[in-house]
């Protein structure tokens, strides 16, 4: 069994307008944006970066704005939830907020013990606001320090029984624990992670997802270093999974193996940070371009959807 996996690193998904997408995280959920850069196998298309002040791993998500995208179909075979974690009395202050801006399919539900509030991204993305005490500082702009999010409580992932099973064991493997079920979700933890640690699998029968606007495109974990990543993906291949090579994503390390459920799944470094290219004080604010793109910014400025903040 794996130890060297702290929990969530980041969560990326796809959206159909770029400028929409910046307003809902920047202004409605009141995150920073840490990186404005640009997919590495499509130049053509941003991508975005909210967390906190810093970008701390375990609490950056991440777009690929397609202009104009068509919205995925949710399914089996996909993280279903993404969910923040807010200080415990913040939900009250959340509701007002997410209804004031008309926000979709907000519902209080209870799991775990855990009060969550349940809502929809602009592309129809499944999010939840979960209340519990977090000591992580969060970044404040739009939204009060006392009810600002903190970063990632878990992501849920929606599987087949058959891909629940076979995911429960990997995770384990990945040093996960089953730490309790409720009805057909079974939550898992890494035991002394980072605050970012839990994954939930829902077991559902239904179609598979097809990947489109707010559907999550793949999960990923933190580990420390590039020699811990190395230990993690010589031990996934040494149990059959298809790793990817390491690939330098600039801010940090990736490497990428499909799970028996069809969730893909990131492995990604604490290092370099996002703060490589940018002074921690404007960070987000220039377009940064990976170094085989560069030769191309004056047409990318051209075509890319402008933002504006």
């Amino acid at each position: 069994m794996l130890n060297q996996i702290n929990g969530l690193h980041h969560v990326t998904s796809l959206a159909s307008s770029a400028q929409e997408n910046n307003a809902f995280f920047t202004k409605a959920l009141g995150l920073r944006r840490v990186k404005k850069t640009v997919n590495f196998d499509a130049p053509d298309v941003y991508h975005l970066y909210y967390g906190n002040a810093t970008g701390t791993p375990g609490t950056v998500m991440t777009y690929f704005p397609f202009r104009n995208a068509a919205r995925g179909r949710p399914g089996t075979g996909e993280v279903g939830t993404t969910a923040f974690a807010v200080p415990r009395d913040a939900l009250p202050f959340w509701e007002e907020r997410l209804a004031t801006l008309g926000t979709e399919g907000m519902v209080r539900t209870d799991r775990m013990g855990e009060q969550r509030l349940m809502f929809r991204g602009p592309d129809g993305d499944g999010f939840a606001l979960v209340a519990q005490d977090d000591d992580r500082t969060p970044w404040v702009a739009d939204v009060p320090q006392d009810v600002a999010i903190r970063g990632f409580h878990s992501a849920d992932m929606r599987l087949d029984p058959r891909g629940a099973a076979a995911s429960a064991e990997l995770l384990r493997f990945m040093g996960y624990e089953r730490e309790a079920s409720e009805n057909n979700v079974t939550r898992l933890r890494v035991p002394g992670g980072n605050a970012a640690q839990v994954i939930d699998i829902t077991e559902v029968d239904a179609a598979h997802a097809a990947q489109g606007a707010g559907s999550v495109h793949h999960v990923a974990f933190s580990v420390d270093n590039r020699d811990k990543q190395l230990e993690v993906r010589k031990a996934l291949m040494d149990t059959g999974y298809q790793v990817t090579p390491v690939i330098d994503r600039d801010y940090f390390w990736a490497i990428y193996f499909r799970t028996p459920g069809g969730v893909l799944f990131e492995v990604a470094t604490n290092e370099p940070g996002f703060d490589r290219d940018e002074d921690t004080a404007h960070l987000g604010e220039a377009l940064k371009l990976p170094r085989q793109h560069e030769h191309l910014r004056a047409t990318l400025e051209r075509h890319l959807e402008p933002i504006h903040d």
